[in-house]
């Protein structure tokens, strides 16, 4: 079961008739700016462009530039379809007259691509998250004060939890090839790392002459050490 939002000039299921026959959570609201204001949260927004192209379209552009964190459809009679195009930034598009069976699948179909894009381009493991978009990480759910190196060095090892990488390694992947500084470097690094992450330092693991791992829990820090 979803929740949908519903933005429509008609606070009944014409726009959409069969709609009502799913088990959604259906939520109608007046197209204009200040009832956005105060807008519920939403899995899918619903865009009611049946008789106002112009308008709606206009409303799509607001609701995009405003920062949508969720999927939205336009809804539309076929007469309409001509008006559509990329500009509106909608996700999916729906005809008034579609069946439950289509209007249910698109709506799961949205719901799961809109998961799938935001677990992109984050790491969360350890009790660390990793977002690769904003070049930011935290720590217990509090951001971590990283440098540019700092970061591109904890994301690199979190991609690779439990392998063991060489300081040559670290250096060639994360510095590059070009980069003519000595193994020294990772190893400072990897310090202010530790000391950045507390009680957790363990997650970054030295692995006795070969270099450095990380791990998923602090306790794999304990069983390596052992056993080097």
């Amino acid at each position: 079961m979803a929740h949908l939002l519903v933005l429509s000039e008609s606070s009944d299921q014409s726009m959409l008739p069969a709609l009502g026959l799913l088990g959604h959570k259906i939520r109608y609201i007046k197209p204009d700016p200040a009832a956005l204001m105060n807008a519920p949260a939403a899995d899918v927004i619903l865009l009611d462009a049946r008789k106002d192209l112009v308008n709606a379209k206009s409303m799509a552009t607001l609701l995009n530039s405003t920062g949508l964190d969720c999927p939205l459809f336009i809804v539309v009679s076929e007469g309409g379809l001509a008006g559509l195009s990329v500009e509106w930034g909608a996700d999916d598009f729906l005809l008034d007259h579609a069946g439950p069976a289509e209007i249910d699948a698109r709506i799961r179909l949205a719901i799961a691509r809109s998961v799938a894009s935001e677990s992109q381009g984050k790491i969360q493991t350890g009790g660390i998250s990793i977002d690769e978009t904003s070049y930011s990480a935290k720590l217990h759910g509090e951001p971590m004060d990283l440098t540019f190196k700092e970061f591109e060095l904890i994301k690199f090892l979190a991609q690779h939890p439990g392998r063991v990488f060489t300081r040559e390694q670290l250096l060639s992947e994360v510095w590059g090839y070009d980069y003519f500084g000595g193994t020294r470097t990772v190893d400072v690094h990897i310090r202010r790392l530790r000391a950045k992450l507390g009680d957790l330092e363990g997650l970054i693991s030295t692995v006795r002459n070969v270099g450095y791992r990380f791990n998923r829990t602090v306790e794999e820090s304990t069983e390596i050490t052992a056993g080097y």
